[in-house]
């Protein structure tokens, strides 16, 4: 029978990456607030600091550590961090990535090594980091992106890397599947956030742009008791455009 308990996280332990700002601070704000104790990390310690007050505003546990996902030691390091500190991990977000815009013709080659690196590379190593230390019930969410789902010109190698994780999120959930390990996507669309810009103009079918909380809503659904029988899905929070694919709402209706 589903109980409103169902959706708590109470006790867990979930580690989110890219949690300085935006929706990695958002996300794990939210996992504490549901009742998770949280590590966390990114580049930026003083923005990661902030989100470490907001967790143990919650009366949770946080760890925060500042260090790049791409390099693997540091995520093996971090990672021993917090086994030695709880003893387990019951849900990952892997949530720190990013971009920059240019034609595939005009990426150089420590570009792309980059773009591969931080959007791809760095989720298997904190999967790989992750799940020897996650029992039954251990959630993995990967952030993704629109992008992983519809062309990207100007964007080609992060939305294939986007792409690749969400193929590499269906694999998983099959492998992992014995284990009683979920593993999906939360796929957005652009979210203004400090870190990208708050005054990003983005249209809708739902006429308004997304927030951060948004998607942290999806990430506490598959993370919880609610998702139990949802792996290697993907969940779109882009307020429809997906959906739409390039029509466009006007005072008439709607238009290509």
């Amino acid at each position: 029978m589903l109980l409103p308990n169902d959706i708590l996280l109470t006790g867990k332990v979930a580690i989110v990456t890219g949690a300085a700002l935006g929706i990695g601070a958002a996300t794990a704000a939210a996992l504490a607030r549901f009742g998770a104790d949280v590590a966390m990390c990114d580049r930026d310690a003083a923005n990661l600091e902030a989100t470490r007050a907001a967790v143990e505003a919650s009366g949770r546990v946080a760890i925060a550590g500042v260090f790049d996902v791409r390099d693997g030691t540091s995520v093996t390091d971090f990672v021993a961090s917090v086994v030695q500190r709880f003893g387990r991990v019951d849900v990952l977000v892997n949530n720190a990535g990013g971009g920059f815009r240019a034609d595939l013709m005009d990426v150089t080659e420590k570009g792309m090594d980059a773009l591969m690196r931080e959007n791809f590379s760095s989720v298997v190593g904190l999967i790989r980091a992750c799940v020897p230390h996650m029992g039954e019930g251990a959630s993995i969410v990967n952030l993704t992106s629109i992008e992983a789902h519809r062309a990207a010109p100007g964007y080609a190698v992060y939305a294939a890397m986007k792409a690749g994780v969400a193929n590499l999120t269906k694999s998983l959930a099959l492998e992992l599947g014995p284990r009683r390990i979920r593993v999906n996507c939360v796929a957005p669309d652009v979210i203004p956030t400090p870190g990208i810009g708050l005054d990003i103009p983005v249209r809708t079918p739902l006429t308004r742009a997304g927030k951060a909380d948004d998607v942290a809503a999806a990430v506490i659904f598959l993370a919880s008791e609610m998702a139990a029988f949802i792996t290697g899905s993907t969940i779109h929070v882009d307020g429809g455009n997906l959906a739409a694919s390039g029509w466009r709402r006007t005072p008439d209706g709607y238009e290509t």
